[in-house]
């Protein structure tokens, strides 16, 4: 233990350190949200006018909280995961600068070794989304609020699982590269695509049902739903109360993907909560597991 947080201090600490590296990272979520707010409020905002009965009035505040709900969704469940790439170069720098050989001459197990860059990323992309998630929260404040103390609570336990979930992705990633340049590359796939096979850039029930039955096999596609659930909650229920049918709310919901199917069998929160938990436990095993047999076959060749 005490030597996971000599590592833990000592990674966090040289990650807080690149100034470059912790702006990118905080930047990141900044700049999605003026992106968003910008281009995609409007694609949000025309989808969701479709998705309303016709003839039923709607206050324009109730509207832009849903749009808002949408927009700090998408943007929180894509950093969750992007940013995590961007806070776990440090593995991949100690590798390029020969960093690893003077750690590892030292009697530092793998799985401690696994552990100590593990928990620093985490620490460090949980500050960077937080932050981010208070902007957010301060953008919907000012243009429609129905969010309750317990969305708040709620949608800060999915950008931590959601934070655990990207960390031991991009760990898993990262263990198998050794240059900036390949990180660069990995981080520049992983931020164009993953909003998309998600369901933050564009709602899943807006692709074909073949590629829904697809993405409804990744864990990440819940992991938005659940962000995009409890940013909207207090949006529907307000809508309950100005009367609007049970029937044209489920409607809207089943179009932003707060309601998920998998193979026409609607998915629970829960489910989304179980099958997010266990992704991070198999990826965080699977992780430390393959730095466990490589310190075995160093130790081996030795």
């Amino acid at each position: 233990m005490r030597t996971v947080k000599a590592l833990l201090k000592r990674n966090t600490k040289l990650f807080f350190k690149d100034k470059g590296m912790f702006f990118t990272s905080l930047i990141t979520p900044a700049i999605l949200l003026v992106l968003y707010a910008t281009f995609l409020s409007k694609v949000y905002k025309d989808s969701f006018m479709a998705a309303l009965p016709a003839g039923i009035p709607m206050a324009d505040e109730l509207i832009n909280g849903c749009v808002g709900g949408q927009l700090i969704s998408s943007i929180l469940a894509v950093s969750c995961v992007t940013v995590s790439f961007c806070s776990n170069m440090l593995m991949v720098q100690d590798k390029a600068n020969g960093s690893i050989r003077d750690i590892t001459i030292s009697p530092v197990k793998g799985s401690v070794l696994a552990l100590g860059y593990y928990i620093s990323t985490l620490v460090s992309t949980l500050i960077i989304c937080l932050i981010a998630a208070v902007i957010c929260l301060v953008y919907v404040a000012s243009i429609g609020w129905y969010m309750s103390l317990t969305d708040v609570i709620l949608l800060l336990l999915d950008i931590f699982l959601l934070v655990m979930f990207g960390t031991a992705l991009s760990s898993i990633i990262n263990f198998f590269l050794s240059t900036q340049g390949q990180i660069s590359a990995v981080g520049s796939i992983i931020s164009s695509c993953y909003g998309f096979i998600c369901g933050a850039y564009m709602p899943i029930s807006q692709f074909s049902v073949g590629l829904q039955r697809v993405l409804s096999f990744l864990p990440g596609t819940y992991g938005t739903s659940l962000v995009r659930n409890h940013a909207l909650r207090g949006v529907f229920e307000e809508m309950g109360n100005a009367g609007f049918p049970k029937e044209a709310i489920d409607g809207i919901k089943d179009t932003v993907d707060s309601n998920l199917y998998f193979f026409g069998s609607k998915v629970e929160t829960g489910t989304m909560y179980a099958i997010l938990t266990v992704t991070v436990i198999v990826l965080v095993s699977v992780y430390i597991a393959m730095n466990v047999l490589r310190g075995k076959s160093r130790k081996g060749i030795a």
